[in-house]
């Protein structure tokens, strides 16, 4: 996930100086501190200097040999310098670029077919190997902490447990755009927004002040205080009550500071104590503390990296697995300094993911893994495909995450992803696998399929759409997609100025078929070792046509050809075999899920040391036949989680 630098502006409204104040919490994140080097930081470093020797003296013959000409200091094609890079290869800002030229060599995309000098197969296996040690130079760091705001979905449910009003109070507020990262910026539009959403939700929840209270203004507030007791000090045990749930943890006596001035101010305005209460609340529902997910409190000085104190885990897996607010029991065990226990930890992993409110972790990190996060708005050709209507765009949706959710309750193996015999579908889906007769009615419901080239993500019409063009299928788009969604391989972006399908010859392609057209781009050179790889993938789901249903012949009406091979030899001719092959690889299966799967918890991109980290997951998960509910507790009691580098 991308990681925003924090930046936030105050809302032009009659709180903002309230939450000028209240925006102090947000500068809790400290400056790193001296600390003394471990017995165990020496071995890493000895390890990094030894492994930095290595990486240089294998790598830097490579590069002048192969990569300098036109990625040194007098050329930089595609904005990449590798000489400059050799200097401090381990460094973050460096080390993109070394992925890069891993997926380049990788699939012989560089150096291109037509330079004179070519590295041998040995040569590119050493290269690569060595590439692969970079993670080694990275120090033991778990990465920073990232505050960030509750997405509109988060912020909804939270509303709803914290005040029992529907989560749809929200839905005035954009989108966020799938694939961008959590944003943490604040701007005065949103402002509004959050703060007329603040006061419609009181609305809704409080008695009008000429009417008696109500059992949740009770719940809330408490009765109200005697008339001669200190209404200041009713106050604050109100405050510290409602800020406990809303902030998720226990509010600073500097922040309880902040809301009595709120109340004292409704009081100063001949307010009732009541209604001082429902202004504090406000102050509460627009504050950084409730809207973003922030630090409990100062770390110990001194101390470069801590663990996330018992109240930030609580969130951070509350909102990972649920999308709202830790509940009552995950409460209390922040409260009792218990829930960082690994064996707790892994009891409330399972808990949570037994819970339907599990299928959060499909809408904010499935569908954005599988690409199905737009179906809705995806452009299709009417009259091609006039069956793409709203309920088939939800049925397709609904398909991948009832899937989903069926492998992560049943703690199946994440090669079910890919291999399965079954699905989910209702009488609108089920006319795209040709089993209306059997499949009647609205209501989705598990169906054994009987057709093995069908099951898992691959076949499934929702995700065979979505790697289409509006009016004809992508071999291309569909191979990326299973080479970067799927196995976790980086697909180098596609050269300038070569033409689409559309745009070539009408007279050379006029008999050719859909794939034949598609092979033509292996003649150019440049794009011929790319496509050498995932056009065979892409040929393998030919079958299935823009939005899923099975054809044996193309939109040309040409015979579809969907045998291919993969690197290694293995042959294909059916998306059943293709499906085999992919799911034989299990290890890439689980390991780009897994590492997909820690950047979405960790809300930020994946470096460093994070690759030690992901080795020491894998071997774990491999133990236990890569169950999805291991990987998830494995991920959940792993050092990034658990702990975070001070800003």
């Amino acid at each position: 996930m991308t990681t925003l630098k924090p930046r936030m502006i105050s809302p032009p409204s009659t709180l903002s100086s309230v939450m000028s104040l209240a925006l102090c919490g947000l500068t809790l994140m400290l400056c790193p501190h001296a600390q003394a080097e471990t017995a165990e930081d020496k071995t890493a470093s000895a390890l990094s200097a030894e492994t930095l020797k290595t990486f240089k003296d294998g790598v830097t013959p490579f590069v002048k040999t192969y990569c300098a000409e036109c990625h040194g200091n007098k050329k930089r094609k595609g904005g990449l310098d590798y000489l400059s890079a050799l200097k401090n290869p381990g460094d973050s800002s460096t080390s993109r670029k070394w992925k890069q030229a891993l997926a380049n060599v990788k699939a012989h995309d560089m150096p291109p077919e037509d330079a004179d000098n070519q590295p041998t197969d040995e040569e590119r296996q050493k290269f690569l190997d060595l590439i692969g040690k970079l993670k080694f130079l990275s120090p033991k760091d778990p990465g920073p902490f990232v505050i960030r705001r509750l997405t509109k979905t988060e912020y909804g449910n939270t509303l709803h447990d914290l005040l029992g009003v529907d989560s749809s109070v929200a839905d005035e507020l954009p989108d966020e755009v799938f694939g961008e990262g959590y944003l943490n910026t604040l701007s005065p539009l949103q402002s509004e927004q959050y703060l007329g959403i603040a006061n419609e939700v009181l609305d809704r929840v409080l008695a009008p002040k000429d009417e008696p209270p109500t059992e949740l203004q009770k719940r809330l507030f408490g009765k109200a205080p005697a008339p001669e007791a200190d209404q200041r000090v009713a106050a604050r045990r109100v405050a510290q009550a409602l800020t406990h749930r809303a902030y998720r943890r226990p509010a600073s006596e500097s922040e309880l500071d902040v809301l009595i001035h709120v109340f004292d101010l409704g009081i100063k305005s001949k307010l009732a104590y009541s209604e001082a209460l429902r202004l504090m609340l406000k102050a509460v529902l627009v504050s950084p503390q409730f809207l973003f997910i922030t630090p409990a409190k100062e770390p110990e000085a001194g101390k470069a990296i801590v663990p996330l104190d018992d109240y930030q885990l609580a969130s951070r897996l509350s909102y990972l697995l649920w999308a709202t607010m830790p509940d009552a029991e995950l409460s209390a065990l922040a409260d009792s300094g218990r829930l960082h226990e690994p064996a707790v930890l892994k009891t409330q992993v399972k808990r949570l993911l037994s819970d339907p409110r599990s299928r959060a972790l499909f809408d904010g990190f499935g569908a954005q893994w599988l690409g199905l996060g737009d179906i809705q708005d995806k452009v299709f050709d009417t009259t091609k495909f006039p069956q793409m209507t709203c309920a088939m765009r939800t049925a397709m949706y609904d398909e991948a995450r009832l899937f989903f959710d069926s492998i992560v309750r049943g703690n199946k193996s994440v090669v079910s992803f890919v291999d399965s015999d079954y699905t989910f579908l209702n009488g609108t889906l089920a006319a795209l696998y040709g089993l209306e007769k059997t499949v009647t009615g609205p209501d989705m419901r598990l169906v054994k399929l009987k057709d093995a080239n069908r099951g898992g993500i691959l076949g499934m019409p929702g995700i065979l759409a979505t790697t289409s063009f509006p009016n004809r299928t992508s071999a291309v788009k569909r191979g990326v997609w299973v080479l970067e969604q799927v196995l976790g391989d980086h697909v180098p972006p596609a050269p300038p100025n070569v033409p689409t399908l559309e745009k070539q010859d009408k007279q050379k392609t006029a008999n050719l078929t859909l794939r034949q057209r598609t092979e033509l781009h292996r003649t150019n050179s440049v794009c011929a070792n790319c496509h050498k790889i995932l056009d065979p993938i892409g040929f393998g789901l030919e079958n299935f046509d823009a939005i899923g249903r099975w054809r044996d012949q193309d939109d040309t009406g040409g015979a579809i050809d969907a045998a291919g091979e993969l690197p290694g030899g293995k042959h294909f001719s059916t998306p059943k075999e293709l499906k085999a092959i992919i799911a034989e690889r299990k290890s890439e299966l689980a390991r780009n899920l897994t590492e997909k799967l820690l950047a979405y918890a960790l809300c930020r991109q994946l470096e460093g040391y994070d690759e030690i980290v992901v080795d020491h997951l894998m071997e774990t998960i491999a133990k236990d036949g890569y169950r999805i509910q291991t990987l998830i507790a494995e991920i959940v009691t792993s050092y990034p989680f658990l702990n975070h580098r001070v800003q």
